[in-house]
């Protein structure tokens, strides 16, 4: 049975919990853009896979939950400039090859959309699974639609990685850390894990109740340790 989330609980929630008490009218667009595709395509699917759907566009938009460019940059040429700054400062250990660098093209495979794609390779694929040719105009992974796409079905397939949401949220584990491995590793593996689950109480009103439970005791215990 399709139990559909109580979208004023949410977006209460996460207004608080993720959002300093705040919301821009592009993050809530950006939102219901995401919950909208969910619902129409998934409703019936782990609701915790949406839950990391959602840390993952929160981490890799820097929080503006709108499809961004690398380096938030308003053109390929000044992100280009910023990565390649970087890059020479050390900044960017794990780039072997800096694959933000235009190729005999003109085109630049920076990250673009809500899960920050790049490389070639993988504009070549979500381009078949969007049905857009991202690789004729890279930019139109910026598209809301597009980014939408590319951000759940390449999450859910495991398209980017290998790794796929089914791999570490199931109904024997709940690995919210080592889900990070779907998009980038291990790379801020903890603090994604921690949006994941705030917005699994966004989603969930029992896992709310639960994280309020986990955060009660966490908080008892703290202060018991302080009276010794």
């Amino acid at each position: 049975m399709v139990v559909h989330m109580d979208r004023t609980f949410f977006f209460d929630t996460v207004r608080h919990q993720l959002f300093k008490g705040n919301l821009t009218q592009p993050q809530v667009v950006g939102i219901t853009a995401i919950l909208d595709a969910w619902e129409e395509r998934f409703a019936g699917a782990d609701r915790r896979w949406l839950a990391y759907i959602l840390a993952t566009a929160y981490h890799e938009t820097a929080y503006t939950m709108q499809p961004v460019r690398e380096t938030l940059a308003e053109s390929d040429a000044r992100a280009v400039e910023i990565l390649e700054t970087a890059f020479a400062a050390g900044r960017l250990s794990w780039v072997k090859t800096p694959y933000w660098r235009p190729d005999e093209d003109g085109c630049s495979w920076l990250g673009r959309g809500l899960v920050q794609l790049t490389h070639k390779r993988n504009y070549e694929a979500m381009s078949v699974l969007t049905g857009i040719d991202l690789v004729a105009d890279p930019d139109r992974a910026m598209e809301m639609d597009a980014a939408v796409t590319i951000l759940i079905e390449g999450m859910l397939q495991g398209s980017f990685t290998g790794h796929k949401l089914a791999d570490h949220l199931n109904a024997t584990t709940a690995d919210w850390v080592n889900a990070r491995r779907i998009v980038n590793g291990t790379d801020r593996a903890e603090k994604l894990a921690s949006y994941a689950m705030a917005f699994d109480a966004a989603i969930r009103p029992d896992a709310a109740h639960r994280m309020r439970a986990r955060l009660k005791a966490w908080g008892s215990r703290v202060i018991a340790r302080l009276r010794l």
